[in-house]
């Protein structure tokens, strides 16, 4: 939010409540002007009472810190070294005009609102309310306008919150274990942490972190499969969903109420596709789409011990969420896609319209359509199925209902994260690079029927600015940057510095235009490729050595890139002096011309290819999901004095 929308926004509270706050607000900013080297004064801790209770939920109050320059850091908000002290000042100066008159008695800039929009209230003007809850056993009686809209969306909230409690089950919990190789895993997870500390001894993560990264990659390229439609189970040739057939007593034993009929046209025999969404029968079947997905992947988290969400979408998709004891926060997770922490996926990626997301878990609901979109305004006027008001009192009901039983020590726990959530919801979010792509499971067709290949915007699928590597001190006393990608591993290696592992394909990149990175779990095959519908793809890695005071003295890359029918991959190294194309067959190519530059980038060119399938002719480190000790590109540049 801009710093004048803030104070804007914070001004349309009534006069008593926006004294109160302004004084608040004031106290915190002349803190650090007064006292600029106190951390005290330049951190505010959310679980701080006065913070909670008078300024949390006050419409526009955290808007302008966050205006002033704090930023979210777990369980504080901090102002850091680095925020514009100018920028505190402009803010301060706005709220103090608007406090002085106001004491004066004068008209305030902007009218009040009806009703104080408090985090806890219906979320008006571009700010979150409070997504705490819990649960009547009747519906309440407070329904907005339309009462069979409120009828639908109750029984949706009644039946997700009792669906999830099937997760433990603990003889449930024990048949996922034995279908998920928890110690191979485990020691995965163990590994990719000892390597993040060792690139970062102050890092945070924990554990869990790293568990839920391996269980999302063993859970889509492992276990579990995509189906849009069944093969023939006579002929094996292609099937079409002809519609629905009706579930027989053992479907509906399973919580089958759909049963989907795949006909092949070729020998005309329906297979049936019955829609399971029974966990228990998950395990077995491991396939559907992310209802399927989704329900089991959750199970699998709460089997190995993390404490998972299960997230509803209203508008048609579902996913999980994670808490990560050691960041303190929930953590997005998308099994059909294998990502996580990316919550703006949806909306930025895939151009979702998105309005109502709710989380589910044993001891509550949350409203966390807030963690998931950075145009909480647009959100709000599509947020018409029910009352704000009427949806909080209900969720609220939920949870007084479920958490009846719980120890007052986990009622404060659950309390202290809502807190830490809701300061989330307001702060200011930027997409990540991984954020950026379209949807990748599901077939095409399935992914334009829904709106999901590419948000409207072609900005989004663009790398405004990327990753540029510059030698760490290891290197710099090495004169020596080594780095690796396997395509399989979805990971970088960066073999110059004690062989530090980076994780993504997009993490590394320093511009990206129209490529995404593509799966094919029925052939076992992964590989960047153009994104459907465009033309071309570009993709370059930079590296900079000028700040490190060395430039290059020798180069040799490995890049390997496959195409089909007419597609084309173009390769070519950009230095600041000179520009050289190269074949990506695989091989190691040195190029002596390159020595003496400072710069070096690395840059491919996708384009070419026919039909609907033009955009998979032109691949980039095409290789067997199996073959994880291979890598598909390298580059070794040795270096030198500038």
């Amino acid at each position: 939010m801009a710093a004048s929308s803030a104070v804007s926004t914070l001004c349309e509270n009534p006069t008593e409540v926006f004294l109160d706050v302004a004084k608040l607000l004031l106290t915190y900013a002349d803190n650090i002007l007064r006292y600029p080297n106190e951390e005290k004064y330049r951190s505010i801790r959310i679980g701080n009472p006065t913070f909670s209770t008078k300024l949390l939920p006050i419409k526009g109050a955290v808007e302008c810190l966050f205006a002033m320059g704090f930023e979210e850091a777990e369980t504080h908000l901090v102002f850091p070294k680095s925020a514009s002290v100018e920028q505190l000042k402009l803010i301060r100066e706005s709220i103090a005009a608007e406090r002085d008159q106001r004491l004066r008695g004068e008209c305030p800039a902007q009218q009040p609102a009806a009703q104080p929009a408090a985090a806890s209230a219906s979320a008006p003007h571009g700010s979150p309310p409070a997504a705490a809850s819990s649960q009547p056993a009747a519906p309440p009686t407070q329904h907005p306008p339309s009462l069979e809209s409120s009828m639908s969306f109750f029984v949706t909230l009644q039946s997700n919150f009792q669906h999830v409690m099937v997760y433990e089950n603990q003889e449930l919990q024990q048949k996922a274990r034995s279908c998920i190789p928890h110690q191979e895993l485990s020691s995965a997870a163990r590994l990719r942490l000892k390597e993040a500390k060792r690139a970062d001894p102050d890092s945070k993560l924990g554990i869990e972190d790293f568990l839920v990264l391996e269980l999302l990659r063993w859970f889509k390229r492992d276990f579990f499969s995509w189906v849009d439609s069944l093969p023939c189970s006579r002929c094996g040739g292609l099937t079409s969903n002809a519609g629905a057939l009706s579930p027989s007593t053992d479907d509906l034993r399973w919580g089958a109420q759909r049963v989907e009929n795949h006909f092949c046209r070729s020998c005309q025999l329906s297979t049936r596709f019955p829609r399971y969404n029974s966990p228990e029968k998950l395990l077995e079947a491991r396939r559907g789409r992310c209802g399927e997905w989704a329900n089991c992947f959750t199970l699998c988290c709460r089997a190995v011990g993390l404490e998972a969400r299960y997230i509803w979408d209203s508008t048609d998709h579902v996913w999980t969420e994670i808490y990560s004891v050691s960041q303190r926060r929930w953590l997005h997770c998308d099994s059909c896609e294998n990502a996580c922490d990316k919550p703006l996926l949806y909306e930025v990626g895939w151009g979702k319209k998105l309005s109502y997301i709710l989380a589910f878990s044993k001891d509550q609901v949350v409203d966390v359509t807030w963690r998931y979109s950075c145009k909480h305004s647009e959100v709000l006027t599509r947020r018409t199925r029910v009352q704000e008001a009427w949806l909080l009192h209900t969720i609220n009901g939920l949870n007084a209902s479920r958490q009846e039983s719980l120890s007052p020590d986990r009622k404060k726990e659950l309390t202290e994260r809502l807190l830490v959530e809701l300061v989330e919801f307001i702060s200011p979010k930027k997409p990540k690079p991984g954020e950026l792509g379209g949807r990748n499971s599901g077939s095409l067709a399935w992914r334009i029927a829904r709106g999901e290949t590419m948000a409207p915007n072609r900005e989004t699928s663009k790398q405004a600015a990327g990753f540029t590597f510059v030698p760490t001190e290891k290197e710099m006393s090495d004169r020596l940057l080594h780095i690796r990608y396997s395509a399989s591993r979805d990971e970088y290696c960066r073999v110059s510095n004690s062989s530090e592992v980076i994780r993504s394909w997009d993490q590394c990149v320093w511009r990206n235009d129209s490529v995404f990175r593509k799966v094919e779990t029925d052939w076992q095959m992964v590989y960047l490729a153009r994104t459907e519908g465009s033309s071309v793809g570009k993709i370059s890695w930079k590296f900079d050595f000028a700040p490190a005071g060395l430039k290059i003295k020798s180069v040799s890359v490995m890049a390997s890139s496959q195409t089909f029918q007419s597609g084309t991959v173009c390769w070519c190294l950009q230095s600041d002096q000179t520009t050289v194309e190269f074949s990506g067959d695989g091989t190691m190519q040195s190029f002596p011309g390159l020595s003496g530059s400072s710069e070096l980038i690395v840059a491919a060119e996708l384009s070419g290819g026919e039909g609907d399938a033009a955009w998979q002719h032109s691949q980039l480190f095409r290789q067997s999901l199996k073959e994880t000790e291979d890598s598909s590109f390298e580059i070794i540049i040795s270096l030198q004095d500038a």
